[in-house]
């Protein structure tokens, strides 16, 4: 029977989220829910395991530690593409990497809920409510203010989408974009400088790699408007 492990469920749902039973008739499933930084130890959970199921990217499986597991057969991710695995070194090591689809809402939700939510200051007023306070503010309408798209794939035209409902001038730039998808997604093609001079809100939408990375640095922000929103679903380092 082989042993599986799941990785950083910090929220306790991967049991929840798929029908694991099939699984479970010739596995021995085990839910770790916290997270090791240290390599020995993660090295010593892992060891017994011949398969390891990750959580985004949150735990690295690089070359070294991928070498250091020599029961390992498996590793599943709950996306499609993961950058944290050394798909090379798996391969090598005859370590069968396999991600799941991916249906693209979660993402243009979360920045749509990012959005309204610091459009109409709804933490600041659910602190003062909680408090004994009262209504602190009266928010900002989308309607009219300019959306900037930094990448235009699935999500960043299904974040498109919903900004064309509201009433938003919708731009955006990449440096693949070109003008036919920009107007088959109903969004106005600009250059980086108008970009950022022009968003109200900013939302990026990138895969990151060696030419993404760091893309919005101190110099870009200098050249956004000081009541500007930058939103960020997509990676920390971008």
């Amino acid at each position: 029977m082989w042993k599986v492990a799941i990785l950083d469920d910090y929220q306790g749902v991967a049991l929840k989220s798929a029908d694991w039973s099939p699984v479970y008739t010739n596995a021995e499933i085990t839910v770790f829910r916290d997270h090791l930084d240290n390599e020995d130890a993660l090295v010593e959970r892992l060891h017994p395991f011949d398969a390891v199921c990750v959580m985004r990217e949150r735990t690295p499986l690089t070359a070294r530690i991928l070498r250091r597991l020599p029961n390992l057969k498996f590793i599943g991710s709950n996306a499609p593409y993961n950058a944290s695995i050394d798909l090379d070194a798996a391969r090598k090591l005859g370590v069968v990497v396999s991600g799941t689809g991916g249906r693209g809402n979660g993402a243009p939700e979360l920045t749509w809920a990012l959005i309204l939510a610091a459009a109409r200051h709804i933490p600041a007023e659910h602190v003062s409510i909680q408090s004994g306070g009262w209504q602190v503010g009266v928010g900002a309408d989308l309607e009219g203010s300019t959306l900037g798209l930094l990448g235009l794939g699935k999500i960043g035209a299904r974040v498109a989408t919903v900004g064309r409902a509201f009433g938003m001038k919708v731009i955006a730039w990449s440096q693949n974009l070109t003008e036919e998808t920009a107007d088959a997604a109903g969004v106005r093609l600009v250059d980086k400088t108008t970009l950022l001079r022009e968003s109200d809100w900013l939302s990026v939408h990138l895969v990151l790699s060696d030419r993404t990375k760091g893309i919005i640095g101190a110099s870009e922000l200098a050249q956004m408007k000081a009541s500007a929103w930058l939103i960020n679903t997509s990676r920390g380092p971008l």
